[in-house]
């Protein structure tokens, strides 16, 4: 289970870098990230608000697998 604080955490300090989205198993658009700064800021201060839907997501999709 991925933790919302947590995501947070990582965007707060790394987000530009990506490893939020790493973190919530989106490993293309963090490499994205990763190349372009955050998309250039913009994404960064979108996933502001996304971030709560991504770990929801993430957790919705570990339970189906079973994981």
């Amino acid at each position: 289970m991925r933790s919302t604080p947590v995501a947070y955490l990582l965007w707060f300090f790394f987000g530009l870098l990506g490893v939020h989205r790493f973190y919530l198993g989106r490993p293309i658009s963090g490499v994205i990230y990763l190349l372009t700064g955050g998309v250039f800021l913009i994404g960064w201060i979108l996933d502001l608000i996304l971030i709560p839907g991504m770990v929801r997501i993430t957790n919705l999709e570990w339970k189906t697998r079973g994981a």
